[in-house]
């Protein structure tokens, strides 16, 4: 476990992150790069607003990559209904051209795409715990 990844608080020390995709909705290619620069502050904003850290993120035509580390008491779900929700209204409010653009006015798809991400793998982590008892 790398011990610069790790974050301490004041009842545990952590290294939770997510790696989260999602898209507009039917695919629509409506971010252009003016769009995702008013996108990417917005994220910026609401992370630190709600208490969470967005490491990197990419933002495309059609769907958005985000790289987030929170607490553990930060759910994902949370995240993602923060980003998804508040981002949409303030860039519906900002841009109505964007209505038009899209069906009934909805800016992203209702599914997304969640990852955990560590600093070691699935496989080391296996072992690491089926080794356990034989470390006594």
């Amino acid at each position: 476990m790398k011990k610069n990844n790790l974050i301490h608080a004041r009842t545990c020390v952590y290294n939770v992150n997510y790696h989260i995709v999602w898209s507009t909705k039917y695919r629509k290619e409506v971010l252009d790069e003016k769009l995702q620069q008013e996108l990417k502050d917005l994220f910026l904003e609401i992370a630190k607003e709600k208490g969470f850290t967005i490491a990197t993120m990419e933002i495309m035509m059609d769907h958005v990559h985000i790289f987030v580390s929170a607490h553990p008491q930060v759910a994902p779900s949370y995240i993602v209904k923060m980003l998804k929700g508040i981002s949409a209204r303030k860039l519906l409010l900002n841009h109505p051209e964007l209505q038009k653009q899209l069906w009934k006015g909805h800016l992203w798809n209702s599914s997304y795409y969640i990852e955990t991400i560590g600093s070691i793998s699935e496989d080391a982590i296996k072992k690491y715990i089926e080794n356990q008892k034989t470390r006594g």
